[in-house]
C-alpha cells in the first residue's frame, strides 16, 4: 500500500501489521519532508503514527467520530484522509491547515487550536448519537499535557457518570506537552508508565467462575461484584483513579506496537461504557533529533533534515519581543524577590524559559490551566507578591471570567503580558491574537497598554510592577524593531500618557502598539503627495490620553486610528467613544481587522489581504478623505497603492 494512493482511511482495513508498519514509515518520511521545508509541528505527529493507524483499523471512518485534542498531532490523520497530494501546502496561504478544520475535510469531526476540548466535544457527539438512537463509535484522543486542563477533567467527571454511554478516551502519554508537563497529574502518569499492562483479567475470571459445576450459566447476584473486585485488584494502584471516576481503564500499552494497540482498541470498543486506553508514545518518534530534543522539535521552522538544524535566516533579525520580555523580567526578578513569573505550559514561547533557568525560585508553570494561572496570581497578589502572568493573547481568552471576577473586581495588582497579540500567521484563526483589545477594554479597574517597540516594552514592564492595580500589556509575535535596548535602569511610563511622534496639519493618526511603526511609514508616504500628518503613539488603551488626542482632533479635523486587532469594540472604537463623549464629532476612519476570520498565511500575507500595509493604508486614507494628489506611486507592496 502506497501512502500516495490512500484517499480514505478505511482502505487500511485488512492490512497486515507489516504492511501497516510500512505505511507508518511512509507517513514519517512525508511528514519530515514537508515540515523540514515549510515549518510546522513536528514532534507531536511523529509520535502518534502507529497509534493513528491502529485506532483507525478498528473504526469505520464513514460513520465513526474521532476528535483529536488541539490537532497539531493529527498530521498522520491528514495524510491518510485524502490530503497527501496537498500536504506540501501545509500552513501556507490557502493550503492545508495546521490544525483540524471541519470545513477542510469530512474526517475532521471537530476543529480546535486550544487544548483540553476533545473529551467534551466527543462526549457531546456520543450523547447526541444516543439521543437519536444511532450506532457509531466516538473517540477522543488527548495528550497527557492537555489532561491538566480543567475542561478535560470536567468532561471525564461527566463521562464517568454515564455507564451506559459507549465512549472511548485514548490518552496519548508521551510525558510531554510543548514543554515537559508539570504537577501531580504528570507525576501520577509517570508512575503509571512503570506499571504492568492491564487487560480484561476479570473477564477470564468470570468465565472460569461460570464453568464451576455448582454455578453454571450466568453469575448469581451475590457474585456479580466479583468481576469488578477482581479487576480492581488487577489494575495498578495508580490506575485506580480512572476506575473510581467511572471509566474502564486499559493500559499502559506500547504506543508503537501496532498489533498490540489493535487488540486493545478492539477490546475497548466491546466494553459498552466509558473506557480510557492509556497509550505510551515517544514524541518525535523516528527522527533522532526530535526524540533527543522534544521541546525544541515540538514545532520547527524550515530545517536541514540531515543535520536537524534550522536553516539560517537570510538576514540577521533583532531579538524577538518574547526574548526581550524574558531577559528584562529576569533582571527585575533578580532585583526584587517579590516578582514572580507565571506561565501556563508556554515557557519557551513566552520567554519565561529564561527566568526558569536564571531564577527558578521565582518561576511557576501551572500546566495547561490558564484559569488557574490567573486566580493563582490573584492569590499571590493578596499576599504582597508581584505576579507577572505571561500567556498568549489567544489563550488568555480562556480565563476571561477570572480576569473580571478574581482580578478586576478586587482591583488586585496582577500584571499580564499578552504574547502573540495581533496577527500570528500560519497557526490560523484559533491562534490569532485579534480579540484582546476588545475583551480587555471593559474589565473593571484594568490599565491596558501596548509598546511601539521593544525598548518601550521594557519601560512598560517596569510600569506594570510599580502600578498598584491590574494591568496588561500586549506584545506582537516575532522580532522587534531593532531599537537600542537598556540593560537596566528603565523608567516607568506615566499611566495614560501618549507620545507625539510627528506633527502635521492635514491628518491625525492615532496608532496603538505594533501599528505605530507602520503608521509612521504611512505618514511618510502621504507626505509625498502633500498630506502632512500628526502621528500619536497612544501607548495606553485604558486610560486613553484624552488631553493629547482631543485638542489635536479638534484642530486637525480628520482622525485615523490604527490597531492590529478586531475593529469591533477595539482601539478605534475607544477613540470614537471618547471623542463622542466630548461632543467632538470629527470624521474618523478606523483601520484594523474587520469582522472576519484571519486564516493561516504568513503575517505579511495576512496584512496584505486585510489592507494593513503602509502603502495600502495610505491609499485607503487618501480615498476616504479625498485628500492629497491623485497621483499613484508604484513601488513595493500592492501595485495600485501608494508606497514609499
Amino acid at each position: 500500500m502506497r501512502l500516495s494512493e490512500l484517499t480514505h482511511p478505511n482502505q487500511l482495513h485488512g492490512l497486515s501489521t507489516a504492511q501497516l508498519e510500512d505505511v507508518a514509515c511512509q507517513i514519517r518520511e512525508r511528514h519530515l519532508q514537508v515540515v523540514s521545508q515549510s515549518g510546522g509541528h513536528l514532534g507531536p505527529g511523529l509520535g502518534v503514527v502507529e497509534l493513528t493507524l491502529a485506532l483507525y483499523q478498528t473504526l469505520d471512518l464513514d460513520i465513526d467520530r474521532v476528535v483529536w485534542d488541539v490537532g497539531h498531532q493529527a498530521y498522520p490523520h491528514k495524510l491518510i484522509t485524502g490530503r497527501y497530494e496537498d500536504f506540501h501546502t501545509l500552513r501556507q496561504q490557502k493550503g492545508v491547515a495546521g490544525y483540524l478544520k471541519r470545513s477542510e475535510s469530512t474526517f475532521d469531526h471537530f476543529g480546535a487550536g486550544h487544548a483540553s476540548t476533545s473529551i467534551s466535544s466527543a462526549l457531546g457527539m456520543a450523547l447526541a448519537r444516543d439521543q437519536r438512537g444511532e450506532d457509531f463509535k466516538c473517540v477522543a484522543v488527548i495528550g497527557d499535557g492537555a489532561l491538566t486542563g480543567g475542561m478535560a477533567l470536567e468532561a471525564i467527571n461527566h463521562a464517568g457518570h454515564l455507564p451506559e454511554t459507549p465512549f472511548l478516551v485514548v490518552l496519548n502519554d508521551n510525558d510531554m506537552s510543548i514543554s515537559p508537563p508539570v504537577g501531580a497529574l504528570s507525576t501520577y502518569l509517570n508512575r503509571m508508565r512503570l506499571s504492568p499492562p492491564v487487560q480484561f483479567i476479570s473477564d477470564s475470571v468470570q468465565e472460569s467462575v461460570k464453568n464451576l459445576p455448582f454455578i453454571g450459566g450466568e453469575l448469581p447476584e451475590e457474585l456479580k461484584s466479583l468481576k469488578g473486585s477482581v479487576r480492581r485488584l488487577a489494575v495498578p494502584k495508580v490506575g485506580a483513579v480512572f476506575e473510581e471516576l467511572g471509566f474502564t481503564y486499559m493500559g499502559p500499552i506500547d504506543g508503537h506496537d501496532i498489533s498490540g494497540m489493535i487488540r486493545t482498541f478492539q477490546s475497548a470498543h466491546r466494553v459498552g461504557g466509558p473506557v480510557l486506553v492509556h497509550v505510551v508514545t515517544t514524541k518525535g518518534k523516528g527522527y533522532p533529533y526530535a526524540e533527543a530534543d522534544q521541546v525544541g522539535y515540538h514545532a520547527q521552522s524550515a530545517f536541514d533534515l540531515t543535520t536537524g538544524k534550522s536553516l539560517p535566516s537570510k538576514s540577521p533579525k533583532p531579538p524577538s519581543y518574547s526574548k526581550v520580555f524574558g531577559q528584562t523580567l529576569v533582571k527585575l526578578c533578580e532585583q526584587d524577590n517579590k516578582v514572580v513569573g507565571i506561565t501556563a505550559a508556554m515557557a519557551t514561547g513566552t520567554g519565561l524559559d529564561l527566568l526558569q533557568k536564571a531564577v527558578p525560585d521565582q518561576y511557576i508553570d501551572v500546566g495547561i490551566a490558564e484559569q488557574h494561572a490567573v486566580t493563582l496570581a490573584a492569590g499571590m497578589a493578596c499576599e504582597g507578591l508581584k505576579p507577572v502572568v505571561a500567556i498568549y493573547s489567544t489563550f488568555l481568552q480562556r480565563a476571561y471570567d477570572q480576569l473580571i471576577h478574581d482580578v478586576g473586581i478586587q482591583n488586585l495588582p496582577v500584571s499580564f503580558v499578552l504574547d502573540r497579540a495581533g496577527i500570528v500567521g500560519a497557526d490560523g484563526p484559533t491562534h490569532q491574537g485579534q480579540y484582546d483589545i476588545s475583551y480587555l477594554r471593559s474589565v473593571p479597574n484594568f490599565t491596558v497598554m501596548a509598546p511601539k517597540d521593544e525598548s518601550e516594552l521594557q519601560r512598560m514592564l517596569v510600569t506594570c510592577l510599580e502600578h498598584d492595580g491590574p494591568i496588561a500589556l500586549r506584545i506582537p509575535r516575532g522580532s522587534g524593531e531593532g531599537v537600542p535596548l537598556m540593560e537596566e535602569g528603565w523608567e516607568p511610563l506615566k499611566i495614560g500618557r501618549g507620545e507625539l511622534l510627528m506633527e502635521g496639519d492635514d491628518l491625525l493618526i492615532v496608532a496603538y502598539g505594533s501599528m505605530v511603526p507602520p503608521a509612521i511609514k504611512t505618514a511618510e508616504i502621504l507626505n509625498k503627495i502633500g498630506v502632512h500628518s500628526t502621528v500619536v503613539n497612544a501607548r495606553f488603551l485604558r486610560p486613553l490620553d484624552q488631553a493629547l488626542i482631543h485638542p489635536l482632533a479638534r484642530r486637525i479635523g480628520r482622525v485615523v486610528t490604527m490597531e492590529e486587532g478586531a475593529l469591533a469594540g477595539g482601539f478605534g472604537a475607544a477613540v470614537i467613544e471618547s471623542l463622542n463623549d466630548q461632543d467632538l464629532l470629527v470624521p474618523t476612519m478606523r483601520i484594523g481587522i474587520p469582522d472576519q476570520l484571519v486564516h493561516h498565511a504568513s503575517p505579511q500575507q495576512s496584512k496584505e489581504s486585510l489592507g494593513l500595509t503602509p502603502s495600502q493604508m495610505a491609499d485607503r486614507i487618501r480615498k476616504r478623505f479625498g485628500i492629497g494628489s491623485s497621483e499613484t506611486l508604484i513601488g513595493e507592496g500592492t501595485s495600485k497603492s501608494l508606497t514609499s
